[in-house]
């Protein structure tokens, strides 16, 4: 039995939550790794996995020896990448997390350049607007917009996202057109509600044109937590957007989504690569961050802030 195979089987079987799976990411037969992990198990003289038809689960040692391993593994990983940058070739595993409407309009269709540069990199991508623990999920790094707190965290900042307010062309005829974004606060109309990971509850929006200010909080019928389901249902008529620039763009110009209050000002949001303070910064993540960076300047409508 080779030691560090059987911790990769074990490992990936449990992040799987499947055998079949397991064996299917690294290009094993499902009873090679099901032999490993049997192996591993001997050796140790303990239990790592619960087995039933339906699922796997870890056994308290299990837990236990999990929680070494992926260190284990992780820092094997490190010293090979530290290795093969030498020839300038960084490989390994990354596990980002980047908010859905990035991953779908940006990430992911330039994620071919990334690949064609560094063909030895594999990476684990979340899509999500959760809050995420990088250290307890063991996420590499996230893409966020919106200001960060967390002081475990290094953050880079990326740049600053235009945001404009919006609503279709048959929402208007719906309910009307309206002048002031006071009015958002005591009639019919109705935005769509966007709940913050951090504050869990819908935010206000501050406005301001020269000297007037306003912060509107709006009403709502709905409120989601992500944001493809927030563009789409504002794409539904289900009331107005407060949307990043980006996401708006294609929209705007097809004349499905109307730009409103367009001689007031809101403060852009800002973007941010973070990656946790107390990990080491091996080479597949640098050549990732630095990746994203270049991507966020090149082709996303962002005021970009000198890099650090």
């Amino acid at each position: 039995m080779d030691r560090f195979d059987a911790m990769r089987a074990f490992v990936r079987v449990v992040e799987t939550g499947s055998f079949t799976k397991a064996a299917s990411t690294l290009h094993m037969s499902k009873t090679t790794v099901t032999q490993l992990v049997q192996q591993l198990e001997t050796r140790l003289r303990i239990k790592l996995l619960n087995r039933t038809t339906r699922k796997v689960n870890l056994t308290a040692d299990g837990v236990i020896y999990y929680e070494r391993v992926v260190g284990l593994l992780s820092d094997m990983d490190d010293l090979e990448s530290g290795l093969s940058n030498a020839s300038g070739a960084p490989r390994g595993r990354l596990r980002i997390d980047v908010p859905s409407p990035f991953a779908r309009l940006f990430l992911i269709p330039a994620l071919p350049d990334f690949h064609a540069r560094y063909p030895d990199i594999q990476l684990d991508l979340g899509a999500s607007d959760r809050m995420i623990d990088l250290i307890d999920e063991k996420i590499d790094c996230v893409v966020r917009g919106g200001a960060l707190t967390d002081s475990s965290l290094i953050a880079r900042h990326a740049g600053d996202l235009p945001i404009g307010i919006y609503a279709t062309q048959g929402y208007l005829e719906r309910y009307g057109s309206i002048e002031h974004p006071r009015e958002l606060e005591n009639s019919h109309h109705r935005i769509v509600g966007f709940r913050g990971a951090r504050a869990g509850k819908v935010l206000p929006y501050d406005l301001h044109r020269g000297q007037e200010k306003v912060s509107v909080q709006g009403q709502y019928i709905l409120s989601v937590d992500d944001g493809n389901a927030y563009l789409a249902a504002g794409l539904a008529g289900l009331g107005m957007l407060w949307l990043p620039h980006y996401m708006a763009a294609a929209h705007i110009a097809s004349g499905e989504l109307v730009p409103l209050f367009e001689e007031w000002q809101i403060a852009p949001m800002p973007l941010y690569i973070a990656f946790p303070a107390n990990r080491h910064i091996n080479a597949r993540l640098r050549v990732f961050v630095d990746w994203v960076a270049e991507l966020i300047e090149s082709h996303m409508p962002v005021k970009v802030i000198a890099r650090q």
